[in-house]
């Protein structure tokens, strides 16, 4: 009898081991799916159906209670049914998120509504039309853009001692500046019927590809008024008045500009600005005019020590309301010529020892008619929506090109470096943890001049793609540097010994700033590229009518 009991006991622990196996198999059989069913993007009833016989089964084989099937399908029901999905899922889980979230000013919210959507669309929804990217075609330069790649770039880069610019001279030299201007180098975002060259976004890029190669201040001070600034804000919203006198005169170079947006407690936060302008009636030049009385301090604005025109923004009220509208107007953007009685420009700052034209500018209590606002009072309050519908276009050429241009120039010289020095009898550049560095360097340059071509073309097609353009600045800055510190690396003393011959220190040292302008990376990455990507782009925007084309709330 003992043992029988014994036999019986046995038996008992075997089916026990073996149905406690079944069902670890049968769990990780049941990830394994969920993991097939959300890769594979299945409708959520098909995924539900799917579940529910997966369930029958196993409970059919006696692995799992079959009266598991009545709390699954209670749990799949609401989620299958629209309106109980709503009521019961959605807007409990939006009032929690709702109580704990900041809400959204209306400066956040025009920033994520800038811009439309292009191909980047396709990878945030998580399956990407490559044969669509591929058959976009190769930008192309028109013989007009080649002969000035060709003949007034290449001279400008012979012009430039780097070496001379920022360790002797702190600047251009005078020679390279009236050259700059002769052949309007400033002017190429500018139409032709104001006197500017009127170059393709491809074009613009190629330049400043160039310029970056032999010195990157020469390329900064080229790209900045052809980015974001008064040359680009007044062709789409000065008035008429505006552009006739502003633009010829900035196409020739009479007219330095630059913008002035980043105040001290407001960096990356343009709608936390202090800068204030109060709509009040005063003296101008003799006469009682409408206009404004301005404050602003402002820093790290890029040719304001040479500036002769002020792009400046500021935060606009009305109190008597002498404009006819709400007395907190928001961000507005006007243009103060610099030789205006209490504008202070002329200091320096010294980034990183890149000494390209940056500086503080201030003014306390300046009052300035009302037509200086671009485009006119009419456009009051509307500066911040003007700003990030521009500034896509000018985040997507200028800072992508900058850094492709100077990796292409240290990839090159980085290349021949391990190519001609030797160690331990061979050429370093055999070795094969050089070898590695090198890998990196090449693919990186190649990466991004893809990326730089692919945004240049989209601007080309009418797109300000602000999300598409976030991408790009973040990557090529950030590749740039990676690639520039194995470069580093690889040429050792050469690389960290300053001098005529090194070719590598400055860019080394100015990395930083690239990646720091338009929004840091930790900023471009979390904001605009997930932040911004996430809110505004598919899966959560999409809906039906995906592709829309243009982004809305």
């Amino acid at each position: 009898m003992h043992y029988n009991q014994y036999i019986t006991s046995g038996q008992t622990s075997y089916k026990l081991r073996e149905h406690f196996s079944m069902m670890i198999l049968s769990i990780v059989a049941t990830v394994v799916l969920l993991g097939a069913l959300f890769y594979h993007r299945v409708s959520l009833l098909l995924s539900s159906v799917i579940l529910l016989a997966w369930t029958a089964a196993l409970g059919a084989a006696g692995v799992w209670n079959i009266w598991l099937l009545l709390p699954l399908a209670i749990i799949l029901l609401p989620f299958n049914f629209a309106p109980m999905r709503k009521s019961m899922i959605s807007a409990p889980a939006f009032r929690a998120f709702r109580k704990v979230m900041p809400p959204m000013s209306r400066t956040e919210k025009e920033a994520i509504d800038a811009g439309t959507t292009w191909w980047e669309g396709d990878l945030f929804r998580g399956n990407p039309d490559w044969h669509k990217l591929h058959n976009y075609p190769q930008p192309r330069l028109t013989a007009e853009e080649q002969a000035f790649l060709d003949g007034p770039v290449e001279e400008a880069c012979r012009m430039a001692n780097d070496f001379a610019i920022t360790h002797e001279m702190a600047d251009l030299p005078p020679e390279l500046w009236a050259y700059l201007k002769e052949h309007r180098f400033f002017a190429m975002i500018i139409k032709k019927e104001y006197g500017g060259l009127e170059f393709s976004a491809y074009a613009q890029a190629r330049v400043l590809q160039k310029l970056s190669g032999v010195s990157g201040i020469l390329a900064i001070t080229v790209g900045v008024p052809n980015s974001l600034g008064p040359g680009e804000l007044l062709q789409h919203y000065g008035t008429e008045e505006q552009k006739n006198h502003y633009l010829p005169r900035l196409a020739r170079g009479l007219e330095i500009p630059c913008f002035a947006l980043t105040s001290p407690e407001a960096g990356s936060d343009a709608g936390a600005i202090p800068d204030t302008g109060v709509v009040c009636m005063g003296d101008w030049q003799g006469q009682q005019v409408l206009g404004m009385r301005l404050t602003w301090n402002k820093r790290y604005i890029t040719l304001a020590p040479i500036a002769t025109v002020l792009g400046l923004a500021f935060k606009l009220s009305d109190p008597d309301r002498l404009l006819g509208g709400e007395e907190e107007l928001g961000i507005t953007c006007a243009l103060i010529p610099t030789s205006t009685p209490g504008v202070e420009i002329g200091r320096r700052h010294f980034p990183l020892n890149v000494p390209f034209q940056n500086g503080p500018t201030r003014g306390k209590d300046i009052f300035v008619p009302i037509d200086y606002i671009i485009g006119g009072p009419s456009m009051a309050g509307q500066g911040w929506r003007m700003l990030v519908e521009c500034l896509s276009v000018g985040r997507g050429i200028t800072l992508p090109s900058n850094a492709t241009g100077g990796l292409k120039s240290v990839a090159m010289a980085t290349g021949a470096y391990a190519h001609i020095r030797r160690q331990f009898k061979i050429s370093i550049g055999k070795m094969e943890g050089i070898e590695e560095a090198l890998a990196r360097i090449a693919g990186n340059a190649y990466v991004m001049d893809a990326a730089a071509s692919l945004i240049t073309y989209g601007i080309m097609l009418g797109e300000k793609p602000a999300v598409l353009s976030a991408i790009v600045k973040y990557h090529c800055t950030h590749r740039g540097q990676r690639s520039i510190i194995d470069a580093m690396d690889i040429t050792g003393g050469k690389g960290i010994m300053l001098g005529e011959g090194n070719f590598l220190a400055r860019a080394y040292q100015g990395a930083p700033i690239a990646i720091t302008v338009e929004g840091a990376n930790i900023l471009t990455r979390s904001m605009m590229i997930f932040g911004q990507g996430g809110y505004s782009l598919p899966p959560l925007r999409a809906g039906r009518g995906w592709p829309p084309r243009r982004i809305t709330t």
